[in-house]
């Protein structure tokens, strides 16, 4: 009897202690959370950021982490709970995972499904030549290019038309000279350079899934030299048309701002892949002088898919990704693009 009654106070009781109050979330916070590397390789970095931050901070850890090896992270209670979390792995590729909530799920854990379909291979390292120089007093006009393969340059053909030397200062800010003759195609103006020396991660050319009208792009590149600032410029846009002016096949519309200089640079979407070449904008004054209306942020790209096709017919094989991760900040968009995108003086 007295068995029973206990036993029947040790259930009424249960309940109400399953039923304790959850930790406040800087309670959870503070406590930590732990990361774990499932992507099936080795990871040379971790980033571990509140969610929306526009960069990814410092790699946390010291030595690799293997596959299957944990990290514990313990950050202050003012972070929050939504974390947006990242894995360098060995082949250059990331794991990425966004707006994780560590207070609900303080065990998190990034496997394959979480890395990015496109590697980003870097070219193997070339030990640093002679540094080439400009030559004192020479007209020169700028433009922009970005690495396509290693040692190879994609531009517009305009860029490097007529000129007696093409100099290519590299994301490291050494110059190079590019060897002659450039591989070009006049119609759809576009030129790849041979770089001895010019070393840094390829672009990867988005293949799938289609681009459509709407789409956010990046524009990246190095405007109105002289003028502004010698660091790239990043400009945000969208694609506006599926053709160019007067129905150009080859083309996109962009509203991404581009200026003179830009001529040559990538057109990125937010996976950090290429979908176009910059090459134009629209004269506004001469739209004027035939419509009467002054024409605004009108400019143009080659696109993606026939920059690839003249890249193999001239011999170079361009990486391909597929676009189906999670989208990019801009910011992180640019400092991949950074990385790749070059400066390009034309000496006449």
């Amino acid at each position: 009897m007295i068995r029973a009654l206990l036993l029947a106070t040790a259930l009424v009781a249960a309940p109400a202690l399953a039923q304790a109050p959850a930790p406040a979330p800087s309670e959870a916070v503070s406590a930590g959370f732990r990361v774990t590397n499932r992507t099936g390789q080795e990871a040379t970095a971790l980033h571990a950021v509140r969610s929306g931050r526009p960069d990814w901070g410092n790699n946390l850890i010291r030595q690799n982490l293997a596959d299957g090896g944990e990290f514990r992270l313990r950050p202050n209670a003012s972070a929050g709970c939504r974390f947006d979390l990242r894995l360098v792995l060995a082949d250059g590729r990331e794991a990425v995972l966004r707006n994780r909530d560590i207070c609900a799920e303080p065990n998190v854990a990034l496997d394959a499904g979480t890395v990015q379909a496109a590697a980003r291979p870097a070219a193997p390292a070339t030990p640093p030549g002679p540094q080439a120089t400009p030559t004192p007093g020479a007209r020169a006009s700028t433009g922009t290019g970005f690495l396509v393969a290693a040692e190879r340059v994609m531009t517009n053909h305009h860029v490097v038309d007529n000129c007696n030397r093409v100099l290519v200062r590299g994301p490291d800010g050494r110059n190079h000279a590019a060897t002659p003759p450039a591989r070009v195609d006049t119609a759809l103006d576009l030129a790849v350079l041979t770089v001895p020396g010019l070393d840094g991660p390829i672009l990867p050319f988005r293949q799938n899934p289609p681009v459509r009208r709407g789409e956010s792009v990046v524009a990246f590149g190095f405007p109105l030299s002289g003028l502004l600032s010698s660091d790239p410029k990043l400009t945000r846009g969208e694609i506006n048309g599926l053709a160019g002016l007067r129905d150009n096949p080859n083309q996109y519309q962009i509203s991404a701002p581009v200026q003179p200089g830009n001529s040559g640079g990538p057109l990125l979407d937010m996976q950090a892949n290429i979908v176009g070449v910059v090459v134009s904008k629209l004269n506004a004054q001469a739209v004027a002088g035939r419509t009467g209306d002054i024409a605004q942020n009108i400019n143009f790209a080659v696109k993606g898919e026939r920059a690839v096709a003249f890249l193999r017919a001239a011999g170079v094989t361009p990486v391909i990704a597929q676009s189906t991760g999670q989208d990019r900040s801009a910011a992180d968009v640019g400092e991949i693009a950074a990385r790749s995108t070059v400066f390009i003086r034309c000496e006449r």
